[in-house]
């Protein structure tokens, strides 16, 4: 196997472990909304708004779930993805993620995988495995591990932003992006995997996005905004699905970034689910930032 595409492939896992877990909460860090302030134009569905803050609440209090879904952006990704996970101390939990698609899922698969990753998510740090053939790469280990500070160290402003997001990542995120936009309204009932549940539908408006309605400091929300900027982010739909004891069972969120357009449907289900995650054993683990350190210095070899 080349190490160049050893290299690449570890880099493109990094980027989408990450998009998975912020797949599973919902866009940014919308803090305490103010339902009452609406952009121009419309009434506030109070209704609508009175529900969701009900929901936010026992939703994120759940602290644990099963989730399925699928990601989509552009031409560079396609997957999907099950397990469990647990946001009573920031977000631990283990997922299987399957690249079925994209320029990213193709430099996994060149590795000689199958395209299945497993990833193990502790506060601060990931564990991804991405089978025998890659593991023969790393002298027999089987996992890599990310370091949540380093990718930030490398990723700058924006990438403490994402180190953030990965500990406040929670399901009640999509449900507090609705109420930060003050766009949001009843659809009405429908059937979800045979639960009957609430459709709320909105657009976030990321120009109205403000350091009042965020978790963020100001510093943290400008280079966030940066980033979604750089990525061509402006508006992006979100709709979610909310059963009968307020908890969320479906989320979508579709919009438009620099890379393509990007669609994410995540299903949650078994709130209250015991959430067990192992560290891998130091001998079975290399970390990323020594993987770099050797492909670097083999970047001329085939």
């Amino acid at each position: 196997m080349r190490t160049s595409t050893v290299r690449r492939a570890g880099t493109a896992l990094a980027v989408t472990a990450l998009m998975s877990a912020a797949a599973c909460s919902g866009p940014g860090q919308g803090g305490g909304s103010r339902p009452d302030e609406r952009a121009a134009g419309g009434a506030v569905d109070t209704a609508s708004v009175t529900a969701l803050q009900q929901v936010r609440e026992k939703t994120g209090t759940a602290r644990s779930a099963r989730i399925e879904g699928t990601a989509e952006v552009g031409d560079s990704v396609a997957l999907k993805q099950s397990g469990t996970i647990d946001w009573a101390d920031g977000l631990t939990g283990s997922l299987t993620i399957t690249y079925t698609g994209g320029t990213m899922g193709e430099a996994l698969k060149r590795t000689g995988g199958d395209g299945s990753v497993r990833v193990r998510y502790l506060r601060d740090e990931y564990y991804a495995a991405m089978g025998d053939a890659f593991a023969s790469e790393l002298g027999g280990r089987s996992w890599i591990r990310y370091g949540l500070r380093d990718l930030a160290a490398l990723g700058g402003a924006a990438g403490d932003v994402l180190k953030d997001q990965m500990h406040n990542s929670t399901p009640e995120q999509g449900v507090r992006a609705l109420l930060a936009s003050g766009d949001v309204e009843k659809v009405g009932r429908e059937d979800v995997r045979g639960v009957s549940a609430t459709h709320y539908s909105g657009t976030v408006d990321v120009a109205k996005l403000t350091a009042r309605d965020s978790a963020l400091n100001a510093e943290q929300l400008a280079a966030f905004k940066k980033q979604l900027a750089a990525a061509g982010v402006t508006t992006q739909t979100v709709d979610i699905w909310v059963d009968r004891d307020d908890l969320l069972v479906k989320k979508t969120e579709r919009g438009r970034t620099a890379a393509g357009d990007f669609d994410t449907t995540v299903f949650y289900s078994d709130y209250g689910t015991e959430v067990s995650v192992e560290k891998p054993a130091a001998s079975d683990t290399v970390d990323f930032r020594d993987v770099l350190k050797q492909q670097g210095g083999a970047a001329g070899a085939s």
